[in-house]
């Protein structure tokens, strides 16, 4: 990595070091294979992102590359992998921003770690700015008295940033994502030029996450797919995960019930072996777990008709 840029004063300085701690250097190893689904979203995040550090000679003049790409959608439904495949994918200076990184306890610190994000982002070029759960960093400014100087200071600092960076030649994108979008600034709305819907997994998705998850431990036995995709509407991938956890858990629970019956001073050393999934193991779980954020799919869908990048 680059050395960090000159600032005028130590504090300063002492600032970006700490900044640069939330630099991901590390390979998150998350290909866009390995997200199954979101085909709409994975399409805008590499026109948004990946085109134009792979091909700068097009994205000129009219066709500057977007600045601000916003993620939103039920939680569980992906948003933070597609950030972590960008990281992968992308090559690009990885900033994990989250509210803890540039909220400080010290009066006017919150605005300045702000401005050095951006300066330390323009210096590293191409960066990418990720700001997970950006609603809790600038909600709607104005709406009550109750919001404090300093949270309304972070928040024009962090406004008057985004805007800089559509006056600036480096390839610095910020990537937010929220599950509340109707919550953020209409000016932050504005600067994050495009919106994104995360939205539930179809079916077709769904059954690659089940395949995915449980084929590796079902040893060849069949599984009841059909019944599983159709028994997961309106879930999301955290939900079907946690589907599969529980169907996994009920050969270990067998396990653990032999080894429970034996007496504290067996000599038998040797542990029996968990058995595969079955079929009934499947439809056990499907009946003891419940969908987590269904009943806001029709709220996302209709941010997405009044604010989204649609779909072609």
């Amino acid at each position: 990595m680059k050395a960090l840029p000159d600032f005028a004063t130590i504090e300063m300085r002492e600032l970006a070091e700490s900044i640069t701690r939330d630099i991901v250097r590390g390979n998150l190893d998350v290909q866009w294979s390995s997200i199954k689904g979101l085909e709409n979203a994975k399409r805008l995040l590499k026109e948004a992102v990946v085109m134009p550090i792979k091909y700068p000679q097009y994205f000129t003049g009219l066709l500057t590359p977007w600045k601000g790409i916003l993620l939103f959608g039920p939680p569980g439904t992906g948003k933070t992998m597609l950030a972590k495949a960008v990281a992968t994918e992308c090559k690009t200076t990885f900033f994990n921003i989250s509210a803890s990184s540039i909220v400080s306890k010290w009066r006017g610190d919150s605005e300045k770690l702000v401005k050095v994000l951006f300066e330390v982002a323009r210096h590293l070029a191409p960066s990418t700015i990720f700001l997970d759960e950006i609603d809790a960093l600038i909600s709607q400014r104005g709406e009550g008295s109750s919001e404090h100087e300093a949270s309304r200071r972070l928040k024009t600092e962090l406004l008057v940033q985004m805007d800089g960076l559509t006056k600036s030649n480096e390839l610095v994108f910020v990537l937010a994502a929220t599950n509340l979008p109707w919550q953020l600034d209409s000016a932050m709305l504005r600067r994050l030029e495009k919106r994104i819907l995360v939205p539930l997994p179809e079916a077709e998705a769904r059954r690659g996450i089940f395949e995915e998850l449980l084929l590796p431990q079902s040893n060849g036995v069949e599984l009841p797919f059909n019944a599983m995709v159709e028994g997961t509407e309106g879930y999301s991938g955290s939900d079907i995960r946690i589907v599969c956890k529980e169907a996994a858990m009920r050969p270990l629970r067998r396990v653990m019930a032999i080894l429970e019956k034996r007496e504290e001073n067996s000599r038998e050393v040797e542990l029996p072996q968990i058995g595969p999934i079955t079929s009934d193991d499947v439809m056990f779980a499907l009946k003891t777990t419940r969908p987590s954020a269904h009943l806001q799919a029709i709220r996302y869908t209709q941010f997405d008709n009044d604010y989204g990048s649609q779909a072609l």
